[in-house]
């Protein structure tokens, strides 16, 4: 357990404070960027931001959730999960650093907030846990769909990254799904939405 716990620290500073390496190369659109004016570059990082701080906090919660569950086979679909989600993580620093945009200041405290959830989840059985994941991931891929309407339109490569991670959110809620996830209670899917508008638009600007 003691080797568990230092290996989810191991995972908390790598997040925040490493600079993320993708496992898989990044998405990139099949024609080329044009030039972005600074009005759409500042829009951009800010969505990309808010995209980055998603994967910060998807870390924390797949951790969390394979520290506390005693499946082995549950820790390894959430332990392949992250390694995916951290390619997610990746590409977001990625394009941040080509559009001139920053990171969230608060992601230490997005992290603790993510973990201390996946923690809980993950204490409370792993049907609410794998429900929470599924759950989390629908809320996401509709977060991501968004984001593709409000992208500027010449943005192609925030446009390729947000459309491939739509993508694999879809297919982890399915996974979720698939392995037994229970439904959440439709007031605790409120109260995810609601943190989660919160946590956006924060990290938006900050």
């Amino acid at each position: 357990m003691t080797d568990a716990w230092l290996n989810a620290a191991d995972a908390a500073l790598r997040t925040l404070f490493v600079t993320p390496r993708a496992s898989a190369p990044c998405p990139t659109p099949e024609l080329p960027t044009d030039d972005l004016s600074d009005t759409e570059k500042d829009l951009s990082g800010a969505l990309m931001r808010v995209n980055h701080v998603g994967e910060v906090c998807a870390q924390a919660l797949y951790t969390a959730q394979a520290l506390a569950t005693r499946n082995n086979q549950l820790r390894t679909q959430l332990t392949l999960a992250s390694q995916e989600e951290a390619d997610h993580l990746a590409w977001t620093r990625q394009r941040l650093d080509a559009l001139g945009a920053r990171p969230s200041l608060l992601n230490p405290v997005w992290y603790a907030g993510a973990f201390g959830l996946g923690l809980i989840a993950g204490r409370l059985g792993d049907r609410v846990s794998l429900g929470f994941v599924a759950e989390t991931e629908r809320q996401v891929e509709a977060h991501l769909a968004s984001h593709l309407e409000l992208l500027p339109e010449r943005d192609l490569a925030s446009r390729a990254i947000v459309t491939q991670m739509k993508d694999d959110e879809s297919r982890h809620a399915q996974a979720a799904q698939d392995a037994g996830a229970a439904m959440l209670p439709t007031p605790v899917q409120g109260l995810m939405r609601l943190a989660a508008k919160v946590m956006t638009s924060v990290a938006h600007r900050i």
